[in-house]
């Protein structure tokens, strides 16, 4: 028998043959992390722009989609096959866009025909306002000559960008309507496979938890872009009936045009009060209706922001101002007017996926709005609806409910 080897004198620092130690672990600086994150956030940038043909299309299409989801659904109850719940819901959508293609048509062929009598009109008010100055501060008045001759050479300056934004934005509007329905039937009728695709990069322990993470997602997307529309039309219809009762020519034109652009906030509502009241003061020359023009505009304006956002939207998602402000301006960057369009979608979408995990949570609370995060004590008075809130919330209930 061999005896047992001597340990005793062994250095003790030295690994064995059959230990195994995990490589360390390589610290990366911070400067290079950030460098690789501009980077990475550059090329995203560069394909999207260079992809917009693409992407567009398919972004405009996924809004839809889930927007008609609801309707389809509703059809396959009704013992549609998912192909004609699909087709049926398509056709109602290409009925409403032709109707009010027709609607704000038959407006803005009466606006162009208008057109030159208002630019006399604003001519001669312009004359008048310059015979005031110079009367005032010695001011030398410009005559119509000079003025049409200014206004001409402006206009052949800008006359090819206008002309290839023009053709460009034509373009696009084909590409879309003929894409945009493709993709929405593909969206609508594949929307289980693509749920099951994604259930492929899940654990199947974890499919639950990501099953209750995209219902809720979709819901609160749909509920979103739901009450958006719902409010825009709403104060279309307030804004309707106060430039109406005003006399105020092309009222129903002015009042979807103010609504919409009441989703940008500050701006827009600033945009589409003062184009009315200047068309207003023109045709009229009452410097009273123009400014009961702008006043109906901030009536409206302080129902919606106050009462009717509150009552339909809730507080589901609530974009804060300079979010929806700097997305604004991004997507034109990216996009032109197009991005422009899908921008506040597609933030409260971010913020819905953002909200939903909470490594990305804090990016979700910056895009929302102050009053979501607002950690300080109130009054408990101060949760007891106002008399006129409260009428209004009776109100509102009575309606839906009708």
């Amino acid at each position: 028998m061999l005896p047992r080897p001597n340990t005793f004198n062994r250095p003790h620092n030295i690994p064995s043959a059959t230990e195994h130690h995990a490589p360390a672990e390589v610290k990366q600086s911070p400067i290079i992390k950030y460098t690789f994150l501009l980077i990475g956030l550059s090329l995203l940038v560069f394909v999207l722009h260079k992809l917009d043909g693409v992407l567009l299309p398919i972004l405009f299409a996924g809004l839809l989609s889930v927007l008609l989801l609801p309707l389809v659904v509703r059809f396959e109850g009704w013992k549609f096959s998912r192909v004609w719940a699909i087709i049926a819901t398509l056709l109602l959508l290409v009925l409403a866009l032709a109707g009010l293609i027709y609607l704000f048509g038959t407006q803005l062929l009466t606006l162009r025909d208008e057109l030159p009598k208002l630019q006399d009109k604003a001519l001669v008010y312009f004359d008048e306002f310059q015979q005031w100055a110079s009367v005032k501060f010695g001011y030398h008045p410009m005559s119509k000559e000079e003025l049409i001759a200014t206004s001409m050479k402006s206009v052949k300056k800008s006359a090819g960008g206008y002309l290839g934004s023009t053709l460009s934005l034509t373009a696009g509007i084909l590409s879309v309507t003929t894409l945009v329905p493709i993709y929405i039937f593909c969206f609508l009728y594949y929307r289980d496979h693509m749920r099951q695709f994604m259930f492929r990069f899940v654990a199947p322990d974890k499919r639950t938890t990501v099953l209750h993470t995209m219902d809720s997602i979709q819901t609160v997307v749909q509920a979103y872009i739901q009450g958006l529309l719902t409010v825009i039309v709403v104060v279309s219809v307030l804004n309707a009936i106060g430039l109406l009762l005003l006399s105020v020519k092309f009222a129903i034109f002015f009042a979807v045009f103010a609504s919409v652009m009441a989703v940008i906030p500050y701006i827009g509502i600033m945009v589409g009060a003062t184009i009315p009241a200047l068309v207003t003061l023109v045709e009229t020359g009452s410097l009273g209706k123009a400014a009961a023009v702008v006043g109906v505009f901030m009536f409206v304006q302080f129902l919606e922001g106050n009462f009717i956002t509150p009552m339909i939207t809730g507080s589901k998602v609530s974009i804060n101002p300079m979010a929806a402000i700097v997305a604004l301006i991004l997507g034109g960057e990216l996009w032109g007017t197009p991005g422009m369009i899908l921008s506040i979608p597609l933030v409260a979408v971010l913020k819905v996926v953002f909200d939903a995990s909470k490594t990305t949570e804090p990016w979700g609370f910056l895009l929302g709005d102050v009053t979501e995060g607002e950690e300080t004590p109130k009054d408990k008075s101060d949760d007891k609806p106002g008399a006129l809130r409260k009428a209004w919330g009776t109100f509102w209930h009575m309606v839906k409910r009708m």
